[in-house]
């Protein structure tokens, strides 16, 4: 990645949670901010880029996820999650994703997740590998019939730095709901090694089931073979004042 990719703030201490993503694959939509507001916790906005708010449907392989620094956790350390995000902004610029869901293989890691107020969903993932460039996913939730199946052939002689990517990718925290506080959760990774890629399968309806009708393919297709993260303490955000909580009503 070129020097477009912004440094992590620094990560608040200790750190809470140690983990990696591997074979990343990057599918964003357009939409419109005011369906994105909808859907965001109270003191964050849509992020906006391009004159657009932004829906991703992301695949990745979780490794080795543990507590703090320490060495993996059994039984939540690895399994395959597809998460549906939107992308947030705090009024003082702090950038971060919203999860609509996230569906995910390991059971224990659903619950323990769901616990905190993350939205798992338990889902039979798989990922599958075509040959060195291919990488997909496929999702069938147990419960309903929500599900997705998407592939892409990754262009890995080719960086992935513009401006989009960048944007979609360089995010440092999610902002999340539980019991009635918004909180900021700030994680720290070096840029991740971005390819842009060719969709070679879509057959997806966990967007629609996320409360979005979105047009056509992606307005990009990244593939990364990941990164190793860490996650630091949540902060609360402050509530903005009433008068603007009245204007987003």
């Amino acid at each position: 990645m070129t020097d477009s990719w912004p440094l992590a703030p620094p990560l608040p201490q200790p750190a809470i949670m140690d983990q990696s993503w591997e074979d990343a694959v990057f599918l964003p939509w357009r939409i419109l901010a005011d369906i994105c507001a909808a859907r965001l916790p109270v003191g964050v906005e849509p992020d906006i880029y391009d004159g657009s708010a932004w829906v991703g449907l992301i695949g990745f392989r979780m490794r080795n996820a543990g507590l703090g620094s320490g060495r993996p956790a059994p039984h939540f350390d690895s399994f395959n999650e597809i998460n549906v995000r939107v992308y947030s902004r705090e009024r003082d610029g702090t950038r971060g994703v919203v999860f609509l869901t996230l569906d995910a293989s390991r059971l224990a890691a659903v619950l323990a997740a769901r616990a905190a107020g993350i939205p798992y969903v338990w889902s039979r993932c798989r990922y599958s590998q075509e040959g060195p460039v291919g990488h997909g996913y496929t999702v069938q939730r147990r419960r309903g019939t929500a599900g997705t199946s998407f592939a892409v052939a990754a262009d890995t002689e080719r960086i992935a730095d513009d401006a989009l990517s960048v944007f979609l990718t360089a995010r440092f925290g999610l902002h999340s709901r539980f019991r009635g506080e918004t909180y900021y959760i700030p994680n720290a990774h070096t840029s991740w090694p971005l390819h842009p890629a060719q969709l070679t399968e879509l057959d997806d309806s966990l967007l629609k089931a996320a409360g979005f009708e979105v047009e056509g393919p992606p307005e990009s297709v990244l593939y990364s073979p990941g990164v190793r993260t860490q996650f630091g303490r949540p902060r609360v955000l402050e509530k903005p004042p009433a008068h603007l909580l009245s204007q987003n009503g």
